[in-house]
């Protein structure tokens, strides 16, 4: 995991990541405290009941991300990030200095103005944030950059609002609320001009004022790609269930665990913990490539331990509540409570970060700022949203632990439904289980294969999942032309269909369907897609190459485009080889965790190819290891 930990030594990202900790740190301080304020004191401040306060504190803050989220992405387009950081900053000096104002004059109205102000500075920060990350980072830094950053979030969050609290029940604690916020908001500013350029990509661009026909066109562009609006989706999902358990944190601690103010931070520790952690590990299981094959991975647990949350809570209130901590966690069942609430958190990382990258990654750099500014603003209105379904559910007379249940169900069917428009998911899902699970994956030159543009690529024949390996190496979509029996695999032929795999057979057993397979394969070449291929027609029956077959030179003489040698090492002896019988016939004969690796040579141009020299070539990059 010290490849994503590197970045906080890079001048690149740590003065940003630092920035960014700090705004969601002084954020939630303020917010908090307010709201802790207003609880606690609110007689000396209004007649309006500290419930009603608590909720119009929450609706003023998120207001903003529906009003200003589209202004805020066409600014990130239109001027260079690094300086909208520092002016966000200088905001919110400002802002804290109008919050010591409402304090020091005992004025709520005032204080109101600060959170809602408070809420303008986040929402224009928002689009900078996501938007600057693929400037500065690499292709294989942004699940690492992604996940610090969501880490430190949560992390601000947690600490902001710890702080918070106990500032607000301190003596004189509206001065040091005050005071503390200037002072973080300066501190700040000051790791903000270590930001480095990141120009616009749209300096033209003019600035429509009207939030209403801004927001829908925003909503546009993130519509023009329909993996990355499903990916927001997921993201405003997300929201949505970990805002709703957040919420329900308070209530749940006092009315089902019978714990006090202590529970609830306990509670809130825990699953931020599992965020952060979940996070982290996104960059370990990934790869250091963008893989959404852990979403699926992700929705899983979010449903496992949201419905094992239910069932662990206990039926009936303590005695003797409120409860210390200590008497909270001598409970029995109680260690179940935390650490399904942990794991939640945990796969909400593993979920949530995948997401967010491909975000980033496959939205166009023209307009990234306001496709996630479209994100922003759905977020929002998925939370309010949820809150409000929540309520009405919780009015309707569900207990907590049964309304974490319905939402855990409801993430399923959510899940369900999203995997089912976008089957890319899932594919992946199944292929990064199966490299996870039964190998270790190593690769090597792989950078030979191009990035756009047509290309075939070639590799010996091993065993019956050498394409999932293959697919698995390689983040960009590969269509491979596979013998019609294997195509028609029970389960791996849901992944083969989906990844637009094209079944072969030969010219003596269906002329029709061979013809049809190098017709669909000049097709995929011609829109510059990648066609993979096993000259050899077979796999294997004795670990050696099978003589190649003459089907390249007929894709080459239709289709001149450059061809990538691969190799697959240690396959052979594996549970889906042939060696010493057929495939499956000594199921994990090897073990789990089996070392294998897949090595790329140089492109080969379409006139220096022969069927003799490429075998030959593919044969020297295997080398021994079969």
């Amino acid at each position: 995991m010290s490849s994503q930990f590197h970045l906080l030594r890079e001048q690149r990202f740590r003065p940003f990541f630092l920035t960014q900790f700090l705004g969601a740190f002084n954020d939630n301080l303020f917010k908090n405290a307010l709201v802790v304020l207003l609880t606690f004191q609110a007689a000396s401040w209004t007649t309006i009941k500290p419930e009603l306060l608590a909720n119009l504190a929450a609706g003023i803050f998120i207001l903003p991300f529906f009003l200003f989220s589209a202004t805020a992405g066409q600014l990130a387009d239109k001027y260079d990030k690094a300086y909208l950081t520092r002016l966000v900053k200088v905001l919110e000096i400002a802002i804290m200095v109008v919050a010591l104002a409402g304090f020091l004059l005992h004025n709520l109205a005032t204080l109101f103005g600060a959170l809602f102000l408070l809420g303008c500075h986040s929402t224009l920060f928002g689009p900078v944030k996501y938007a600057l990350l693929p400037q500065h980072l690499h292709e294989e830094e942004l699940v690492g950059g992604n996940a610090l950053v969501e880490a430190g979030t949560f992390v601000a969050i947690l600490i902001g609002t710890l702080v918070g609290g106990l500032l607000a029940a301190a003596e004189y604690g509206d001065l040091w609320i005050a005071g503390g916020g200037i002072l973080v908001a300066i501190t700040g500013y000051f790791t903000s001009r270590g930001v480095p350029p990141a120009p616009a990509p749209e300096p033209g661009l003019k600035v429509n004022p009207n939030p209403f026909t801004e927001t829908w066109r925003n909503i546009g562009f993130a519509r023009e790609n329909r993996p990355v609006f499903l990916a927001i989706m997921g993201i405003s999902w997300f929201w949505l269930y970990g805002a709703l358990f957040l919420a329900q944190f308070p209530a749940y601690a006092k009315g089902v665990l019978g714990g006090g103010e202590g529970t609830v931070t306990l509670l809130l520790a825990t699953f931020t913990v599992g965020i952060g952690l979940g996070s982290l590990l996104c960059e370990k299981l990934s790869g250091g490539h963008v893989e959404i094959g852990l979403v699926p991975f992700g929705s899983i647990g979010l449903t496992l331990f949201g419905l094992d949350l239910a069932f662990a809570s206990p039926a009936v209130l303590p005695a003797g509540a409120p409860l210390a901590i200590g008497a909270v966690l001598a409970q029995p069942g109680m260690l179940r409570v935390l650490l399904a609430l942990l794991m939640l958190g945990v796969f909400g990382g593993f979920f949530i970060v995948p997401l967010y990258a491909m975000m980033q990654s496959r939205s166009a750099a023209g307009h990234r700022a306001r496709v996630i500014a479209a994100n922003n603003i759905l977020n929002a209105l998925f939370m309010v949203t949820g809150a409000l379904a929540a309520g009405a559910l919780l009015g309707a007379g569900l207990s907590i632990p049964i309304l974490f249940g319905v939402a855990a169900l409801m993430n399923a069917a959510v899940a369900l439904y999203i995997f089912r428009l976008v089957p890319e998911f899932l594919l992946r899902f199944i292929v990064w289980l199966l490299i996870h699970s039964v190998y270790r994956l190593r690769t090597e030159g792989l950078e030979h294969i191009p990035e756009n543009g047509p290309a075939v690529i070639v590799c010996n024949h091993v065993s019956f999942v050498d394409a999932l390996v293959i697919a698995a190496a390689c983040r960009r979509p590969i269509r491979f032309v596979m013998d019609h029996r294997i195509f028609r695999w029970p389960v791996l032929s849901f992944v083969f269909r989906h990844s637009q795999a094209i079944p072969i057979a030969p010219a003596k057993e269906d002329p029709a369907m061979m013809d049809a397979a190098f017709a669909e394969v000049s097709a995929a070449l011609a829109a510059g897609e990648l066609i993979g291929l096993f000259p050899e027609g077979k796999i294997t029956a004795d670990g050696e190459l099978c003589p190649f077959r003459p089907g390249i030179a007929r894709i080459l003489d239709a289709n001149p485009v450059p061809v990538v040698p691969l190799a697959l090492r240690g396959l052979w002896g594996s549970m889906f080889s042939r060696k010493d019988g057929p495939a499956l016939s000594r199921p994990l004969r090897r073990g789990l965790f089996n070392k294998i690796e897949l090595v790329a040579g140089a492109p080969l141009a379409p006139e220096t190819v022969s069927i003799p020299g490429l075998q030959v070539q593919v044969a020297e990059l295997r080398g021994d290891w079969k």
